[in-house]
């Protein structure tokens, strides 16, 4: 009868599984691996926390099973909210691409930056996710920092580094970019320049704002403020920020907008108030997205290689689950991809004479034509 009892007992313990000490402990599975493991990086609070579940439910880990742990299937949690449709194209084919030829799982989830993103993770948590991207704007979310810190839980970012926050991370150095883009303008002969910034919150958009502050003060011109508007990422900001630039009594000569879609918008309003890019007005992008090239003219733009950076992200997050699994503590990696500036057909010399034959326009002209024409409003898009 007492042998009876023991082997009960016995198989009763086989059966508690790292998820019911989780429970009990208040904390996450992947802590529990990890204080199983003897990592050092747990709290003492929280080790304490454990080790007493364990002892109260008898837990017994499978060494064979925590072996095998690191080659098992990886699970990846994608949160996004909101960006550019064509960014996020971009991305998911990089994504999908490496996760196909790694075997790893990849669930994509939309959340906005609110106290509804802790439940968010939580629930991604629960259902056995292995670790986190942030793809843009959430790559700057000081709150899910927040969160994987608490769940111990792997994160890289995509489009922002934050190293500080405790998370490897891919992107493109968006200062240098910028720079780049506004000695390209530069070198065109234009110096009266707007500048349409992206979502404030957002790390990538002071950065670019930045570089190309850095570029005017390089070429001794102080930015005129009045040519900074802000934006939001989006066609619509691109097409009402140009609206206000170009309703200045003294516009500028070319406009840089921080992605594609902005300087999309920024060529519908013109065309919309019959000024002709690039002939009367240069405008120029951020991105290399598709709708770079579907907007006419195409956008000079510089070309961030999101569907490789997405790629390198999954690889990168693999990498981090991997030593997380066999008991190493997580190397956080920045990785900076190269940038390029394309060259396409909506950027040239102020007033400069087309390939159509048309004759040279002052920019004072095309100011006076401008003003002439928009005593109405453009219709809400």
């Amino acid at each position: 009868m007492a042998n009876k009892r023991q082997t009960s007992g016995r198989r009763q313990h086989e059966r508690v599984t790292a998820s019911d000490v989780a429970r009990l402990a208040g904390v996450s599975p992947m802590t529990v691996s990890r204080v199983v493991n003897g990592e050092t990086s747990v709290r003492e609070s929280t080790r304490i926390a454990v080790e007493r579940a364990i002892k109260q439910l008898g837990y017994s880990p499978n060494k064979a099973a925590r072996s095998l742990a690191s080659a098992s299937p990886i699970k990846i949690g994608l949160l996004y909210s909101d960006p550019s449709s064509t960014f996020l194209t971009a991305m998911l084919l990089g994504m999908l691409e490496q996760a196909r030829r790694s075997d790893t799982q990849i669930v994509v989830v939309a959340c906005d930056d609110g106290p509804e993103a802790m439940g968010v993770v939580q629930g991604m948590i629960e259902n056995g996710v292995d670790g986190i991207l942030l793809a843009p704007p959430l790559c700057d979310s000081v709150r899910l920092f927040r969160v994987l810190r608490e769940e111990d839980m792997p994160g890289v970012t995509i489009g922002a580094s934050h190293p500080e926050e405790g998370c490897s991370s891919v992107s493109i150095d968006d200062y240098q970019a910028a720079l780049t883009m506004t000695r390209h303008l530069l070198s065109l002969g234009h110096e009266r320049i707007g500048f349409l910034v992206g979502t404030p919150e957002q790390s990538a958009s002071q950065l670019r704002l930045k570089g190309f502050r850095a570029g005017m003060q390089e070429a001794g011109l102080e930015v005129d403020e009045s040519l900074i508007v802000q934006g939001v990422y989006s066609y619509r900001s691109g097409f009402d920020g140009a609206d206000q630039l170009l309703n200045l009594e003294n516009p500028p000569s070319a406009i840089f907008a921080c992605n594609d879609d902005m300087a999309a918008g920024a060529i519908a309003m013109a065309h919309w108030h019959r000024i002709e890019v690039p002939r009367d007005l240069t405008v120029v992008g951020f991105d290399d997205t598709m709708m770079a090239t579907a907007s006419a003219p195409e956008i000079t733009t510089i070309r961030q290689p999101i569907a490789d950076m997405s790629a390198a992200a999954i690889e990168l997050l693999e990498r981090n689950i991997r030593q997380q699994r066999n008991g190493a503590g997580v190397k956080l990696e920045c990785l900076d991809l190269d940038y390029r500036l394309v060259a396409r057909g909506s950027d040239s010399p102020p007033g400069s004479e087309q390939a159509t034959g048309r004759q040279k326009q002052p920019q004072a002209r095309v100011a006076r034509r401008f003003r002439s024409s928009s005593s109405r409003k453009p219709p809400a898009r």
